[in-house]
């Protein structure tokens, strides 16, 4: 379960505050996976990132009784000066994992070579989400947040990231940011609605996809 206890999330940009999140209190239960739904600029993605624990609320707490992935293909944490390979045994250690299963795993996942001896600032924007999928993969969460399912690499790939992303959700929840409601319907269970730093929660994802239409007629 992830909890969040009067969290209270904003951002100051030239004098005007924006707020995300305004004090919410609420739980994402273990055994369901959610969508997340909300207009542009709502703070679905902020959201995201303090659920990870990759940013931190102004103030409140986010408690978390399983373990959470960072946001499926983030390659914020790369150091781009370190190569792939660097980057990937540091991630397993900082977790806790096996260093020589998930190098071996995202090795022969990413199909990258070489080049995961190559420095991080020399990857392109699909070699990078290679990695960052591959990573995300090798290690089994109990709940993986999803920040928009994005085609990576020709259809084959992208085959074998449906095949082993359908491994993943057999034994875990997701937590999941899409603007296709056929997405959010085919993943999710139940919904949450951000507009205007309130975190409205529906036990029925069809609801919350109801409240989402209103929201962008």
């Amino acid at each position: 379960m992830i909890e969040l206890d009067n969290v209270y999330k904003f951002y100051k940009t030239d004098g005007h505050k924006k707020i995300i999140l305004d004090h919410i209190t609420t739980k994402f239960e273990s055994g369901h996976s959610y969508g997340i739904m909300g207009v542009n600029g709502a703070g679905k993605s902020t959201t995201m990132r303090l659920l990870s624990g990759t940013e931190l609320p102004n103030s409140g707490k986010i408690k978390r009784n399983v373990r959470v992935s960072w946001p499926l293909g983030f390659a914020g944490a790369f150091h781009p000066l370190m190569n792939g390979r660097n980057n990937v045994t540091f991630a397993a250690r900082a977790y806790g994992q096996n260093v020589r299963r998930v190098l071996d795993f995202v090795e022969d996942f990413s199909e990258l070579g070489d080049y995961l001896d190559a420095p991080i600032k020399t990857y392109s924007s699909g070699m990078m989400a290679r990695l960052a999928f591959g990573l995300s993969m090798a290690i089994e969460f109990d709940c993986y947040l999803i920040d928009e399912i994005t085609a990576v690499g020709d259809a084959r790939f992208q085959a074998r990231c449906e095949q082993v992303f359908a491994e993943r959700r057999k034994t875990s929840d997701l937590i999941v940011i899409s603007h296709s409601m056929g997405t959010i319907k085919t993943f999710c269970s139940r919904g949450a609605v951000l507009v205007d730093g309130k975190l409205m929660m529906f036990s029925d994802v069809d609801q919350a996809i109801d409240m989402y239409n209103r929201l962008n007629r």
